[in-house]
């Protein structure tokens, strides 16, 4: 829909969904950047940021439920827009075009493109399964109720489940640089015209009624 303040501009995000988006955002960054510290002593100073190797671990777990909380909200408010479709596929064997940004090569996208549904499907598999792994190693609360096998094969989990969500954030991180205007809809709410139009012309034609 149109901004009323700003005919030229159309709402993207609400500001709850822009609230929800940062929570999920930096709990993401406190739990990498504790978990990192954890898992590897040349990374062990970014315990300093919490208080201490003591704090780091006391804290990282309860932050993660946090995260998967907000998570969870953002799936279920923005799942149906995350389906696959035929031009995705299209857009995906043409990723050369989309690297080169030779978007006139490229299927019409909707809300989101190809790439941004891989990164949200990659969220939903991995977020839980950091959760479940993260209670089997939980000390002291949980851990000791599971035999050793289990806790090590969970830690392994954990820290595989890990690595995947952080690269994937990184490139999510990288393509919201890349495309100018993509950090000003979650900050502002609202993108211009001309941006719906050239980026994301499916979603355009829904949101203004074809105009």
């Amino acid at each position: 829909m149109s901004n009323d303040r700003n005919p030229s501009r159309i709402e993207r995000y609400s500001p709850a969904e822009r609230l929800n988006h940062w929570i999920t955002a930096l709990t993401f960054l406190l739990l990498s950047c504790s978990g990192l510290a954890l898992f590897h002593p040349a990374l062990f100073w970014f315990t300093q940021f919490f208080g201490g190797p003591t704090w780091t671990r006391i804290l990282h777990p309860y932050v993660g439920v946090v995260m998967f909380a907000s998570f969870g909200a953002l799936a279920f408010k923005f799942w149906h827009h995350n389906l696959l479709t035929r031009n995705d596929i299209v857009w995906l064997r043409r990723i050369a075009d989309v690297v080169r940004n030779r978007e006139d090569r490229l299927p019409e996208v909707d809300r989101y493109n190809a790439g941004q549904k891989m990164l949200f499907w990659t969220m939903i598999a991995t977020i839980p399964a950091l959760l479940l792994t993260g209670i089997v190693i939980w000390r002291p609360w949980f851990a000791p109720y599971f035999d050793i096998g289990v806790i090590r094969l969970a830690l392994l989990l954990h820290a595989f489940c890990a690595f995947i969500m952080i690269a994937g954030i990184i490139v999510h991180v990288y393509a919201a640089l890349w495309i100018k205007g993509t950090i000003g809809a979650m900050v502002r709410g609202s993108v211009s015209r001309a941006w719906a139009r050239k980026h994301h012309p499916g979603w355009y034609r829904r949101v203004t009624g074809g105009g």
